[in-house]
């Protein structure tokens, strides 16, 4: 892809950086500890997809220039998506996030728990002190879905009898819910109308679904999705293009397969099989159409907002992440 990052957040540069200012002064606290924890939390931070999109979306809602909502309304998803991710490395006794090592890893589970409680504090507290009731009504129901959606994905992973349907009520809850929060937040925070915070949604639910599907078929690993890993696969997870190729299979075929991944143990030539039947059953582009079918909804809907360069940068970062190669 010619098109880098840099380019795509050419229209909202100036208020990125404004952002990024923003954000290190509420994360800071007299408490010396938690003050150092923050502001490991913000060195880390990574590509910053999620105030790009509440940005774009505000911007292509008629928020050009931006209101002081819209940098409020991405501190807030920032802070509380932070805290889920530092509770999730909790659950999950993961070490490392993103290359870095996690809060738990470093300061314990204890501290880690804290630190996500403070987080969850803090960005409540941002909503209340600016009266942000419609913005905090977004990103709360986004935190609820996240935890409903990790919640019932654990629940079936224990029989592995996902169907497609379960499988998009999970990718749904637990990644799409996120992005569209991000847009619908841009939308509100500019003062539209609820029809078009409601587009703005739907948009941010559909590119969502796309950039998780993308992420499973990095799992499997082929020249167009990346280096093969089988990490959901180790973890038990069932993803789409394994539920797609199980439905292809016979009854014996099927009881193999389900066997090998729930009792892989970490062991590569069982993980290795998993991905094989997989490519075989035609798993992988049954997958990366589905994932074109969302992306191309999501531009459909993208295209109904007037013609401008942040709408035009939308659309690059939506491909710029289905194309991405890691």
């Amino acid at each position: 892809m010619n098109v880098t990052l840099d380019q795509i957040q050419a229209p909202i540069a100036a208020e990125m950086e404004e952002f990024e200012k923003k954000f290190r002064q509420s994360m800071q606290t007299k408490q010396l500890l938690l003050d150092k924890i923050m502001g490991y939390i913000v060195k880390r931070k990574g590509k910053q997809i999620r105030p790009m999109f509440v940005f774009f979306t505000a911007k292509i809602s008629g928020g050009d220039p931006l209101p002081e909502a819209s940098f409020r309304g991405a501190a807030l998803i920032e802070l509380l998506h932070t805290a889920t991710l530092v509770h999730d490395d909790v659950v999950d006794e993961s070490n490392y996030r993103r290359g870095f090592f996690s809060i738990n890893a470093l300061w314990k589970n204890k501290i880690a728990v804290l630190v996500g409680d403070y987080l969850l504090a803090r960005g409540l507290q941002l909503a209340l002190e600016n009266d942000d009731f419609d913005l905090l009504k977004i990103v709360n129901n986004a935190v609820r879905e996240l935890s409903e959606g990790e919640l019932l994905q654990i629940e079936k992973a224990r029989r592995l009898d996902i169907t497609e349907d379960v499988y998009f009520d999970i990718i749904r809850q637990k990644t799409a819910s996120l992005i569209a929060s991000c847009c619908a937040v841009g939308a509100a925070s500019t003062g539209a109308s609820k029809e078009v915070i409601e587009r703005a949604r739907l948009f941010g639910e559909k590119v969502g679904m796309a950039f998780q599907i993308k992420d499973d078929l990095f799992d499997f690993g082929t020249d167009e999705v990346g280096k093969p890993v089988g990490i959901d696969i180790k973890e038990k997870k069932m993803t789409l293009p394994l539920i797609y190729a199980l439905q292809q299979a016979d009854w014996l075929t099927k009881r193999r397969v389900i066997f090998n991944v729930k009792n892989n143990d970490g062991r590569k030539d069982r993980v290795q099989a998993v991905i094989d039947f997989v490519k075989k059953s035609g798993g992988l582009q049954y997958a990366i159409g589905v994932m074109e079918r969302y992306r191309d909804e999501a531009l459909t809907i993208l295209r109904t907002f007037p013609a401008s360069p942040s709408r035009n940068s939308l659309e690059q970062l939506i491909n710029y992440t289905i194309e991405r190669e890691k």
